[in-house]
């Protein structure tokens, strides 16, 4: 029997998957990034474009009253939030948006005071290199493909990582995969709904012009999860709504 290798991807940090930060700068008391930051994040956006924000920090000098600086800062955070939403780089509304004004470690060049500061991760480019380094056979659970509950209707959130694998299936033409449904909370299925989670990405990517001779389709119920059922808790629970691929050839 083929041995199967299930690559695990989680949400939490670790060396693999290191926070990483991009920090923008301003002129004296203006909330949009100065000319060599808006090119820096132009840029930025173009080589970033699987990131998952996780925190935007505001800053500013001292020149003024704290609370005007508060302000200040809140308002270039929400400037930069805005511009990465606007190009489709994942920011969701959960994330933390923070205004320190000048109650931080000043520096002593006050223009490096006037700043935003962006914490990011590229967790859908470790997938990416998985399906890369990945043989005939393996399993790959991809990160953050979940679903809401007993439904077929992606999260919003996931939806940049149905992109990717998109993306994936165009870049590499000789990939053949597996699409697999499965499910969360009950031992019993009904609805067929882990059935219906795969056929519902099967049908995204044969839409986007993916050859279906390329693709195949199946469901596994509750019957391989990650979190053992019943899950402790909400987190264990989206976790376990997921559609995993399985290289079939490459």
């Amino acid at each position: 029997m083929k041995k199967l290798l299930l690559v695990l991807f989680t949400l939490t940090l670790g060396t693999a998957n290191a926070q990483k930060t991009l920090s923008l700068y301003f002129e004296n008391d203006v909330d949009t990034p100065n000319e060599a930051s808006r090119q820096k994040l132009n840029e930025w956006i173009k080589e970033n474009k699987n990131a998952e924000v996780l925190k935007i920090y505001g800053y500013a000098d001292a020149k003024a009253t704290n609370s005007y600086n508060i302000d200040l800062s809140q308002r270039r955070a929400d400037t930069v939030k805005a511009i990465l939403q606007a190009n489709k780089i994942t920011v969701t509304d959960s994330i933390e948006v923070k205004a320190f004004g000048e109650d931080f470690d000043l520096a002593a060049n006050e223009a490096e005071n006037r700043k935003v500061t962006i914490f990011y991760e590229n967790k859908i480019s470790e997938f990416v290199q998985a399906v890369k380094d990945a043989k005939k056979g393996e399993i790959l659970r991809i990160p953050n493909l979940n679903f809401h509950n007993n439904s077929d209707l992606l999260l919003q959130s996931s939806i940049p990582v149905l992109q990717q694998l998109l993306k994936l299936l165009q870049d590499n033409p000789t990939l053949k995969i597996d699409i697999q449904g499965h499910i969360c909370c009950q031992k019993k299925e009904k609805n067929d709904i882990s059935l219906k989670r795969a056929v519902a990405i099967y049908q995204f990517l044969i839409s986007s012009g993916i050859d279906k001779e390329r693709l195949t389709y199946q469901s596994f119920g509750s019957s391989r999860p990650i979190y053992p059922l019943p899950e402790k808790n909400e987190e264990e629970r989206v976790a376990n709504r997921r559609v995993e691929i399985q290289i079939t050839d490459k």
